[in-house]
């Protein structure tokens, strides 16, 4: 059984990982299955990581829905299959070098993290960034770094990347971020306005991508601005 402490702003809650906790995870794993998640490693980790304790108190019971839920700074902890969905999209190796855009609570790093990324997140939202920041290495998670920064520039100081993974609807495409990869990496970004649609790039050559599109999904708006 595992016990964790975490800060909210006024109070120190205690929070465990219990039975119940895994039983309500496996079956949240049968229901990814059932929408079309495959990948043994992703639907492990999520099966494994205690996805209650990433978020706000008032939405325990609820923490194995598939749904997304409010967290700090008017952000969101994504659902469940869209955290499967755009992982499996990565197809992740060990040891992969992996950027991720959107730290927010950190249980999308937490998964990259499980499958054996060496995994770089940018936050622009300080409240996030502190607090994930403190978190994520008390559940055993460490990400080669966390980044209060600007995700439309990417981290060049660590490029090139096998993997980048946007947690966050972007109106366009940051072409930094297509420059960071890899010949042969894969930037998965939700692109779109109030709803965007799931995009797969695959780096060809220098210049050469490959686009694939996978659906419409709803993510909270990519910024700029750091605060």
């Amino acid at each position: 059984m595992v016990f964790v402490t975490r800060h909210y702003k006024a109070n120190l809650t205690t929070l465990k990982d219990t039975l119940k906790h895994q039983g309500l995870r496996q079956q949240l794993v049968d229901i990814l299955k059932t929408k079309g998640i495959t990948d043994d490693r992703v639907l492990l980790a999520i099966g494994k990581i205690p996805r209650h304790l990433f978020m706000d108190s008032s939405f325990l019971d609820h923490a194995y829905q598939d749904k997304a839920f409010p967290i700090a700074a008017d952000q969101t902890i994504s659902q469940p299959y869209t955290v499967a969905f755009q992982t499996e999209l990565m197809q992740i190796k060990q040891g992969d070098t992996v950027l991720e855009i959107g730290t927010g609570s950190g249980y999308q790093t937490a998964v990259l993290c499980l499958l054996g990324a060496k995994v770089f997140s940018i936050e622009r939202q300080n409240e996030l960034y502190k607090k994930t920041s403190k978190f994520l290495p008390k559940l055993g998670y460490r990400a080669k770094r966390l980044v209060f920064g600007d995700g439309y520039i990417g981290l060049e100081t660590e490029a090139p990347f096998d993997s980048i993974i946007v947690t966050a609807g972007a109106p366009f495409v940051p072409k930094p971020l297509l420059s960071q990869l890899k010949v042969g990496g894969r930037l998965v970004i939700p692109v779109g306005g109030d709803v965007q649609m799931m995009t797969l790039f695959i780096r060809k050559g220098p210049k050469d991508f490959e686009q694939h599109e996978f659906g419409e999904f709803r993510f909270v708006p990519l910024l700029e601005d750091k605060n």
